[in-house]
């Protein structure tokens, strides 16, 4: 597992992450390695932070059976309708695949991060696009969750591709790709706040992801093989690491209460903090507008039904 076996809830912040970092450099790349998540700078790429994709289900009190199987990690979780969880990770923690298989036998590849071979650079996962055409509202584009109803934060997390899919991608590549992530709408939590350093969300702020939550149950309802991407962003103040380990962190979080508080099943969502890197206002100042989760569908981008299309 990704920087040993302390789980983020048993942090207060980020001044407690440090206590429990170390960094190395390995081949010319500096690693900084922290309890479930290790930031990467390799020369020439901006950094990027990888986490552990298991820990999120054991923060939810998951007891997976962990197999060593070669060079890769298979966790399993039962749920209580007998539907088995497979998450089938590298060493670092990387997502290979996810798998949910059914009582009866049959299996579904949620996500499959291993249909190519693992590129040996960061830039080789950055895909470059061309600005989607906007016919929309900007507002309908990036949705702002305080002012948008829920039908418009249906329409959302539920719409296809700004563009037509050439091809299927990794979950890597859209990660890490802002140019792909921008073919998909999203819909920006400005509705949760968090304290200075930390990525609790308080209890009295939980009902606020209601709206948010309803579409991704009623979209997994109708299609229990749709993903989305919790995305978590900080404004630029203070250290570019504490950024990106606090984002990626903040993004769980909400990916966390989507499924404790109101049912989302957890290997539908994944997560990834960008630090810094995607500022909404450029400014090296504090900015509320730059202290966000983003969340949004990226099914089309991911699901191998659309290679070709």
């Amino acid at each position: 597992m990704v920087g040993g076996y302390i789980l983020s809830n048993q942090m207060r912040g980020v001044t407690e992450v440090h206590q429990h970092r170390e960094t190395y450099v390995d081949g010319g790349i500096r690693y900084v390695r922290e309890p479930g998540r290790i930031i990467v700078r390799e020369e020439g790429a901006p950094a990027y932070i990888r986490h552990d994709e298991t820990e999120r289900f054991a923060i939810l009190g998951y007891k997976p059976q962990v197999v060593q199987d070669g060079d890769f990690i298979r966790s399993y979780y039962d749920r209580p309708d007998g539907v088995r969880i497979i998450t089938v990770t590298d060493p670092d923690g990387r997502l290979i695949r996810r798998i949910r298989r059914y009582p009866d036998g049959r299996e579904v590849i949620i996500i499959d991060n291993g249909f190519r071979p693992r590129p040996t650079r960061f830039v080789e996962q950055v895909v470059m696009l061309p600005p989607p055409p906007l016919t929309i509202p900007r507002e309908r584009y990036i949705v702002d969750d305080t002012a948008a109803d829920q039908s418009t934060i249906y329409e959302a997390l539920t719409a296809p591709p700004l563009t037509r899919v050439s091809r299927r991608y990794t979950l890597d590549e859209v990660r890490y790709s802002p140019d792909l992530r921008a073919q998909m709408r999203s819909v920006d939590v400005n509705s949760i706040t968090f304290d200075s350093g930390s990525w609790t969300i308080d209890s009295s702020q939980v009902q606020r992801l209601s709206a948010i939550a309803g579409a991704i149950g009623n979209a997994v309802q109708a299609n229990q093989s749709e993903v989305y991407l919790i995305e978590g962003h900080t404004d630029a103040v203070g250290d570019a690491d504490d950024n990106l380990s606090l984002s990626d962190r903040r993004a769980a979080a909400v990916a966390e209460v989507l499924t404790r508080d109101f049912g989302i099943p957890a290997e539908n969502l994944t997560t990834q903090g960008y630090g810094e890197t995607q500022l909404r206002v450029a400014t090296d100042g504090a900015a509320r507008a730059n202290r966000r989760v983003t969340v949004r569908r990226i099914t089309p981008l991911i699901a191998e039904q659309q290679q070709g299309q």
